[in-house]
């Protein structure tokens, strides 16, 4: 949660933790289901990853303390894996790229559209951007592997009828076109969604410096730049601080594992597709467990890195 200040001293005792607990007794018990979640989700099976200091092999009888302790054998392995460096190189290009176009586009989006004065015209514009948002990654790629097509994709066809090039481009057969593809897909689902906290953000900015700019002469440019963009500066900063956490997810899972097939597989290849494909298809699983865990400590340490930066330079932070 968001560091708050010290309470101002107003002469008033200040209210005690379990106090305030007992106020707030009844969001402390809506939360309970919530909590309850992610303790069975997401720290209970977190006693698994003893099986990455193991040679994991499942048989009947055996439990998992009684397998064979190999130490850090399997992330020696694992950094000496040629296939894990690319697979490693891969999950962070892609995801760098999915969050630069993702911030820039759904900024970009909220600004402008907090520039349209027509109401109606904002709301459909709204409601069509916000529809991606909804369908899943399966109906997504269904349709981005069809507009790419190069019997009878729609960027093909409009590519060639305005004369950019002369014969069908495979785009889903040449490596160098996939990371871009993977970007464009992330931002054309989300734009509309993730634009929705900053148009928020921008509703929350006081109008009167608005005004004041209008009556000192300022363009609606130079509002956008000298207001807007500063007024939702926290927002941002915070946002950014959540995303950088999740940077090895390589801007999702779904869609590189449905776009992706043999031709781009050394451009494709993520590092959740290297745990789905040792842990579960291969079955080494303690490999499979290994990059998890490097997956998990790395992002842990980018989102206290980038909530330190935050402190240093007394923008908002997480905690």
């Amino acid at each position: 949660m968001l560091k708050q200040e010290p309470a101002a001293k107003t002469g008033r005792r200040t209210e005690s933790p379990w106090r305030r607990m007992i106020r707030q007794r009844q969001l402390i018990f809506m939360s309970f289901p919530m909590l309850i979640y992610v303790i069975i989700f997401a720290y209970v099976p977190i006693w698994g990853w003893v099986m990455a200091f193991q040679q994991y092999q499942p048989r009947k009888g055996v439990s998992i303390f009684d397998q064979k302790w190999v130490g850090f054998d399997q992330f020696r392995f694992l950094f000496a894996d040629d296939a894990f460096l690319r697979v490693l190189r891969n999950t962070l290009a892609m995801s760098l790229i999915s969050m630069i176009l993702s911030f820039v586009t759904a900024i970009g989006f909220a600004i402008l559209l907090n520039e349209i004065r027509k109401s109606g015209i904002k709301r459909i514009i709204q409601s069509i951007s916000y529809l991606p948002h909804f369908l899943s990654w399966v109906i997504v790629t269904g349709i981005v592997a069809q507009s790419l097509s190069t019997e009878d994709g729609i960027v093909n066809v409009v590519l060639m009828k305005l004369h950019f090039i002369d014969q069908p481009i495979l785009w889903l057969g040449e490596g160098k076109y996939f990371w871009g593809i993977v970007g464009a897909s992330n931002v054309w689902k989300e734009v509309g969604w993730n634009a929705i906290i900053y148009l928020a953000a921008i509703t929350s900015i006081d109008p009167s410096l608005y005004e004041a700019a209008e009556v000192d002469g300022a363009s609606r440019y130079r509002k956008m730049l000298y207001i807007t963009l500063p007024g939702i500066r926290s927002v941002i900063i915070i946002l950014l601080i959540l995303n950088i956490g999740w940077i090895l997810n390589g801007g999702g899972f779904e869609v590189q594992y449905f776009l992706g097939n043999g031709q781009v597989l050394d451009w494709s290849e993520t590092i959740d597709i290297f745990v789905l494909k040792y842990g579960l298809k291969i079955g080494n699983y303690s490999l499979g467990v290994a990059a998890g865990i490097f997956k998990t400590v790395v992002s842990i340490f980018l989102l206290v890195m980038a909530n330190s930066i935050a402190k240093r330079l007394g923008e908002e932070r997480l905690i």
